[in-house]
């Protein structure tokens, strides 16, 4: 399977933008991991539902990793789970922002990340090295 976006550098830009999401996903699965341990040494109230929470939020965090590995190998299909993944982090974030506690500064990390993502992923350089072509852009 030899193809000339194999044979070129990969752009700065799509690796960074794998970094993105792959920072992501690991931060939703340290979040599951913190709660699913929260939840079997007694600290949380509900049993079920901070396993529920944990079991969701590494689940949760196997999208933007497998979109990471798929923009990493240069698989087209991976911009669109990394997409829906910056898109859903942005309110996210503006709910931490709305806290009042130590959630604030993880929610300027995280819409930072969201937004440096969602550039990233629809520069013409990530889009040209994933393979994708614009509409009315001629077949290679």
């Amino acid at each position: 399977m030899s193809s000339s976006t194999e044979q070129t550098p990969r752009p700065t830009r799509l690796a960074a933008a794998a970094a993105v999401a792959g920072i992501e996903a690991l931060g939703l699965v340290a979040g599951g991991v913190y709660m699913l341990v929260n939840s079997l040494t007694g600290e949380a109230g509900d049993l079920t539902g901070a396993l529920t929470g944990a079991v969701t939020l590494v689940a949760l965090g196997l999208i933007p990793l497998a979109a990471a590995r798929g923009l990493w190998l240069r698989r087209a299909w991976s911009r669109g789970p990394a997409v829906i993944t910056q898109i859903l982090a942005l309110p996210v974030a503006w709910q931490m922002l709305q806290a009042d506690s130590a959630m604030i500064p993880a929610g300027i990390v995280l819409g930072v990340l969201a937004v440096t993502g969602l550039v990233l992923l629809v520069n013409p350089a990530t889009t040209e090295a994933l393979g994708i072509r614009r509409p009315g852009q001629d077949p290679l």
